[in-house]
């Protein structure tokens, strides 16, 4: 597998609080030059990367982000603003207080509802797997499938851990054929990356490898 490849994978990611348009801008060329999926930004940026990458590149935004707590109602008027913006693709961060309160159809319902307003738009869900069981993100796999999400992704970046090689056999070993998976956060090398492409991940949440191709110049 070479490194086109995996980059063709990879939503090249800034979410930094502090993320300046400085910032935002270098990793849009960035995403440009090495041919990545998308950029991964902040919603607040979203129309001006839009604007500035055009067609030549997708442009993903999070929601519900980064603990998932919002209301239903607050995450579906932040996605249709993303879209209207010009994002391409959503991640959302499923309530991990349903989860752990047993309320999985509060939680299918509420991707359920973010998918209707994705339309033709990816939508992919991120469940925190350091969070959860593993009879939990199976029963999320599930949940994710039934709702009729595109990806079903591991992590944020924010919390006490990121995607695992085990997480993400797990996930294809429960999810549909029709739901792909998506990796993200600690994802360090190139090696790293091909076993999670190897595992059954479609697309990997990362910055650091985009960082190392341009470190070896």
């Amino acid at each position: 597998m070479t490194r086109e490849d995996i980059f063709k994978t990879v939503d090249h990611t800034l979410l930094s609080q502090t993320a300046t348009w400085e910032e935002i801008k270098e990793i849009c060329d960035d995403a440009m030059r090495y041919q990545t999926a998308s950029v991964c930004i902040p919603a607040s940026y979203v129309k001006r990367a839009k604007e500035y990458v055009k067609d030549s590149m997708a442009v993903c935004t999070v929601i519900g982000f980064p603990n998932g707590y919002h209301t239903s109602k607050v995450k579906e008027f932040e996605t249709k603003d993303a879209l209207a913006n010009g994002a391409d693709e959503i991640d959302m961060v499923i309530n991990l207080g349903d989860v752990k309160n047993g309320n999985f159809d509060k939680v299918r319902d509420e991707i359920v509802l973010l998918k209707a307003a994705c339309g033709d738009k990816i939508l992919k869900v991120i469940i925190e797997t350091c969070l959860l069981t593993e009879e939990e993100k199976v029963k999320m796999c599930h949940v994710v499938t039934e709702a009729g999400a595109d990806f079903i992704k591991t992590s944020t970046g924010f919390s006490t851990a990121g995607a695992t090689f085990d997480d993400i056999a797990l996930f294809a070993k429960n999810v549909g054929k029709e739901v792909k998976i998506k990796a993200a956060g600690g994802i360090s090398s190139f090696a790293d990356a091909e076993k999670f492409i190897c595992l059954g991940a479609d697309r990997l949440g990362t910055s650091r490898l985009v960082k190392i191709a341009k470190s070896e110049q």
